[in-house]
Parts: C-alpha cells; sequence; structure tokens
C-alpha cells in the first residue's frame, strides 16, 4: 500500500512581553516563517472604538495566516492557556471561570491572509458593542496561526495513482501561533499593584554549543493586582545607593496580571550574583494607564 501522513504540530504562545516567536523543537518548517506582531496588546474604552495591528513575515517566503478571536486566561504562575484546556484542567477552569470575554464585542479584519516577506499587514479591530460600566473589564486575544503550504503531504488521489512512496513516512509541518490580548474597558481603569514575597534564588540557566551551562541568581516575588483592572508593568532590579546612570542588575518588561487572577508569580534574572553586603530594589512601573508611573517598590 502506498501510504503517506502529515502531521501538522500547532504551537501557541502569548505575547505579554512584546512579539513572541514560536520555535517548534525537531521540525523542520516547509516554509520559513518568521513573524512579528505589534502593538503587544490594544485597549478599548468609550473613547477608542478603533485599533491596529501590524503583522510582518521576516521569512524568505509568503506564508499564509489564519486571524482569531481566542478566549484565554492566565494562571498564577503567568501562564497563558486558551478556555478550551478547562475540560481537563483545574487550574484552568478555575481561571475561565473568572474571565469576562470580549469575543462577541469586537470584530477583525480580515481573517485570512497570505504575508509576503518584509511587507507589514494591517489588521483592523474594531468595538462593536461596549459594555455596561458596572460589567467590568473584558477581554480576548487577536491570535494568528500559519497555515501550511497547499502543497504539504501527499493526496489521497496522487497516493492512489502511484505518486507517493510505498513505505510510510511522516512529514512534520510546523505551525506557528502568536497572540496579543484585546482589552475592553467600559469604564476608567482601577490599576494598583503590590510586591509580595520577594526573595534571591538561584539557578541555572541552559547552554549551548556556544556557552556551557552555568549559575545564575534570580529575584522571585508575587505581583499583587489591586483594583479591578489588568495591571501591566516593567520591572527593574538595582543596587540600593548605585548611581542613577548604572545599568539596572535585572530587567522584565511587559509583565502583565489579568482580572481572573488575583496575583502571579514573576521571576527576574540579574546579570550578576549581588556582591556581599549589598542591597537590591526592586521597582514596578506602570506601562498602561500612566507610563512610567510607579506602582509598587520592594527591598532585599
Amino acid at each position: 500500500m502506498r501510504l503517506a501522513i502529515a502531521l501538522a504540530l500547532a504551537l501557541s504562545a502569548s505575547a505579554l512581553a512584546g512579539p513572541v516567536i514560536a520555535q517548534p523543537a525537531g521540525a523542520t518548517p516547509s516554509v520559513s516563517a518568521f513573524l512579528n506582531i505589534t502593538p503587544k496588546r490594544l485597549t478599548f474604552d468609550r473613547n477608542r472604538r478603533n485599533g491596529t495591528v501590524y503583522l510582518l513575515n521576516q521569512g524568505a517566503g509568503p506564508v499564509t495566516v489564519d486571524i482569531a478571536l481566542v478566549d484565554r486566561v492566565m494562571l498564577p504562575d503567568g501562564q497563558i492557556a486558551p478556555v478550551t484546556e478547562a475540560e481537563r484542567r483545574q487550574d484552568v477552569k478555575a481561571a475561565a471561570a473568572a474571565l469576562k470575554s470580549a469575543h462577541d464585542l469586537l470584530q477583525v479584519s480580515p481573517r485570512r491572509v497570505t504575508l509576503q516577506p518584509g511587507r507589514p499587514q494591517t489588521v483592523r479591530v474594531r468595538l462593536s458593542t461596549l459594555p455596561d460600566a458596572a460589567a467590568g473589564e473584558h477581554r480576548s486575544h487577536l491570535t494568528v496561526t500559519t497555515l501550511p503550504p497547499p502543497d504539504t503531504g501527499v493526496t489521497a488521489e496522487s497516493a492512489a495513482a502511484g505518486a507517493a512512496p510505498s513505505d510510510l513516512r511522516f512529514q512534520i509541518t510546523a505551525v506557528y501561533g502568536l497572540s496579543i490580548p484585546l482589552i475592553v474597558r467600559p469604564a476608567d481603569a482601577q490599576v494598583g499593584a503590590t510586591l509580595e514575597g520577594a526573595r534571591l534564588e538561584y539557578g541555572e540557566a541552559p547552554g549551548d554549543e556556544r556557552a556551557p551551562a552555568r549559575q545564575i541568581a534570580v529575584v522571585a516575588l508575587d505581583v499583587v493586582r489591586g483594583g479591578g483592572s489588568s495591571v501591566y508593568g516593567n520591572f527593574e532590579v538595582r543596587v540600593v545607593g548605585a548611581a542613577k546612570s548604572a545599568d539596572p542588575l535585572g530587567m522584565a518588561r511587559g509583565v502583565g496580571v489579568y482580572p481572573e487572577v488575583a496575583r502571579r508569580s514573576v521571576r527576574i534574572p540579574l546579570t550578576r550574583p549581588p556582591a556581599p553586603g549589598e542591597r537590591l530594589e526592586v521597582t514596578f512601573t506602570d506601562d498602561d494607564t500612566s507610563p512610567g508611573k510607579v506602582l509598587a517598590k520592594v527591598a532585599l
């Protein structure tokens, strides 16, 4: 029997910290797809009902993508999971029960497009319905997923006609996915945060062919959200008393906490372990409603 089976591996990523590129392990894509999406999130309210997202294919060949709204939830460890996993995961089920979906409030166009290399593609998002102010923040995720080329695999007709090899073979085609949150705020944002449980930990950074694995210092803490809105911000870890021009000892950009979780854990890698006697200060600044405003600060 002449038989060929094509398998598609779907990988999905959520961008809290800017564009995310998903790289499937062990798979060689037939199309070199290297996608970028900006901005990292969109917020809609009574004064802003339209938004624009830009897609860029930085690969060598064209790639076709599907564009959809998918409901996803945040977990206390910062992971983002689709609500479809609620049936088999209790942690997702609990978060999904608290999610206020914006899926039916937003319209997206186009829904499928072929991206040419180096040419930006515009995606329009429109808020069609604004909930009551008392309804609270709603959210869905604009999700972009690549489609396999039309010539992927072997059709039943070609196999029956003898065009396929007689052995059983598996063709792995990589499917890339990335997404950004779309937030609907029917009332003024209520943003606040505190930092708890800050501590210094040590872990191992994985090595590669250029450098061996090494031990690194990490600041671990919890961000506790205040108010009913999402909170987004940037972390900096600095040595207390160091010059203002000195580089931070650690940074983490675009960290968010969604309304379905009261807190989430964060780990900030440091460029070096603190020296004996050094004290560290961790600052969390707003990157949403009041960019640059200090939301929370804690010393180690």
